[in-house]
């Protein structure tokens, strides 16, 4: 497909939801579900895999049959400023549940660079959920190295009211990565552990995250968190409409 193509899909996403004065538009189309928007459709792996924008400029589409199969693409990035390239993520998933209490995901997505060199990257993925806790795999492979991403979502822990969410990833490089001191980094680890609570109409959440490198190998970081070192975070969220 071509770039023009792929710049276009995008743009009629953020244009349809511009007119309906809505970042998502969902029709019915027979058995299938069509959904277009500047807010991504779905997450994945049943919350592990989330799309992002980068900048003003980001949309996508989703389609989902009954039966449980599901594709779409998510444009995080149209390429409509010298500053932003385009990026398109293309997926395909099954996602079935057998009841209230079970059921499971599987999909690929595929990250294309129209407008780059950079070489396309394919992400791979699982989710579960079990008596209403959520469990997820990742397995991607990206130029110059390679990353797995476990994590586990318990909900809600009574009788404390607390969320609890883990999460746990692997990054190996292709090629070993030098730092300052002489020594190289060829993997890491990185985690996070996320403690929530609702309080008088207020989203508390509380973050602590780290990672395997400490010093001057934190040069060579490139994980999920913010920060190579540990670091506490603590968001207050609370929505008045």
């Amino acid at each position: 497909m071509s770039t023009y193509t792929y710049r276009a899909l995008a743009l009629s996403a953020l244009l349809v939801c511009q007119s309906a004065s809505a970042q998502l538009l969902e029709r019915d189309l027979g058995d299938f579900d069509l959904k277009l928007g500047s807010t991504p459709a779905r997450s994945m792996a049943q919350g592990l895999v989330q799309p992002t924008g980068v900048g003003s400029f980001h949309g996508g589409l989703d389609l989902t049959h009954d039966s449980g199969w599901y594709a779409g693409q998510w444009s995080p990035s149209v390429g409509a400023t010298s500053s932003a390239a385009l990026e398109v993520d293309s997926y395909l998933g099954f996602k079935k549940p057998f009841d209230k209490t079970l059921g499971y995901e599987l999909g690929m997505i595929r990250y294309t660079y129209p407008d780059a060199s950079q070489t396309d990257s394919h992400q791979f993925y699982a989710g579960l959920t079990v008596l209403g806790s959520r469990f997820g795999a990742a397995l991607s492979n990206d130029p110059g190295n390679r990353n797995s991403t476990l994590f586990v979502d318990l909900g809600t822990l009574q009788p404390l009211g607390l969320g609890l969410r883990v999460q746990y990833a692997n990054h190996q490089f292709d090629t070993p990565q030098m730092i300052s001191d002489g020594s190289a980094v060829s993997a890491f680890n990185d985690w996070s552990l996320n403690v929530s609570r609702p309080w008088f109409g207020v989203d508390l959440n509380l973050t602590y995250s780290d990672s395997s490198l400490s010093g001057n190998s934190c040069s060579a970081y490139t994980g999920h968190n913010a920060q190579c070192e540990g670091m506490f975070t603590l968001k207050a969220v609370r929505s008045f409409f």
